[in-house]
């Protein structure tokens, strides 16, 4: 190990619920050929991963404190709550990237907070994305919950006593969760259907084997902006969604939620009179709830029943399947880390860099001999 390595750093998940780890033993191996990695002791615990297993590919193990003591580069899924239990000039990677009042509190702690949701959407960032993997797992795991919480079975069943019709699912979102759920519906024998506000989703939705539900372009005008994400919505063009909407959410047994506008409050799609023209025992599985919601009454982490239908709104659906949302995650944190990690354990933070430059909203510090900023 080159002396002037850089030094990783990997401390355990302190929020409530959240079981992942930002770091799995494979990707420390890889990254000990160009850093010292040191992990908390249990942090990947709660993800199936022991510290007999981080030793084992080079990292070594020790308290919260030492390694916050020892790190360079911290990384974690969660930012802390300020930088004050962190040295000055200490990279933080995590996420936590949209919350301005952290980011303030992290930039007058002299830390340099390379926010993973600031990730701009490029062909080379790809590779970094953890909100693209970490959006596949809650796509999944969402038709899973509405499964459970359903009356009824997704599947045709065709018995003596009778046959069951499949259920019908819709998707309103058609980006990387919306799509998981999709596919994920149609394997379990549910006759899906997505929405989009932008019609270029029409391909993917239809690619799934899912119908792509269509909305008249004349009363409703496409909501797709730069970069591929879904543009923010006038509220005049949000009722236009939600009546055209209303007509086919009633029809459905599950429907997935997850329309979102990167730093803004999710749009309000279903309202209380949609709700109420759903059939009892429908269940609403809303992603969008930890920025608000896309119902007019989700609320996050609780299960609430309006006038029959369940409305649940779950805001960390990945940390139910540990042990793969951490691989996934890990992955990402090791390609970024690679990024910025020369082979001779040198961290070069570009300011001119357009992916640093995005992650870091353009606040670096550095600490002397262990990080350039150019």
């Amino acid at each position: 190990m080159n002396a002037h390595s850089v030094v990783i750093g990997v401390t355990r998940e302190a929020h409530a619920g959240e079981r992942r780890v930002a770091l799995v033993p494979a990707d420390v191996k890889r990254l000990t050929r160009r850093a010292a990695v040191f992990v908390e002791h249990d942090a990947g615990a709660r993800a199936g991963f022991t510290d007999r297993d981080y030793v084992a590919v080079g990292a070594r193990v020790g308290s919260a404190q030492s390694v916050i003591n020892l790190a360079d580069i911290l990384v974690k899924i969660r930012a802390p709550e300020s930088g004050d239990t962190l040295r000055r000039q200490t990279v933080l990677v995590s996420l936590g990237g949209r919350d301005a009042v952290l980011s303030a509190k992290l930039h007058a702690s002299g830390i340099t907070h390379l926010g993973l949701e600031r990730l701009p959407r490029t062909a080379r960032a790809q590779s970094m994305d953890v909100l693209s993997s970490q959006a596949a797992i809650a796509g999944y795991a969402a038709v899973l919950e509405g499964a459970r919480q359903l009356d009824t079975l997704l599947p045709m069943m065709t018995t003596a006593a009778g046959t069951i019709k499949p259920a019908k699912m819709l998707a309103i979102g058609a980006g990387v969760a919306g799509l998981q759920a999709l596919a994920t519906a149609r394997r379990l024998g549910a006759q899906a259907y997505g929405f989009d506000v932008r019609e270029s989703a029409r391909e993917q939705v239809e690619s799934l084997g899912a119908r792509f539900v269509s909305l008249e372009t004349a009363s409703v005008p496409s909501g797709e902006a730069a970069g591929g994400y879904a543009r923010e919505q006038s509220e005049e063009e949000q009722e236009r969604v939600r009546a055209a909407l209303a007509k086919h959410i009633p029809s459905m047994q599950l429907v997935v939620t997850s329309a979102q506008i990167p730093g803004r409050p999710a749009p309000k799609l279903i309202n209380e009179p949609t709700l109420s023209a759903m059939q009892p025992g429908s269940v609403i599985v809303d992603l969008a709830a930890e920025n608000g919601g896309n119902t007019s009454l989700t609320r996050p982490d609780e299960i609430i029943s309006v006038s029959g239908v369940w409305i649940l709104g779950p805001t960390n659906l990945p940390s139910q399947f540990a042990t793969d949302a951490s691989r996934l995650f890990s992955g990402n944190i090791r390609a970024l880390l690679e990024y910025i990690v020369d082979e001779h354990g040198r961290v070069s933070l570009d300011a001119a860099d357009p992916i640093v430059c995005a992650l870091s909203a353009g606040h670096l510090h550095t600490r002397a001999g262990s990080l350039e900023v150019a």
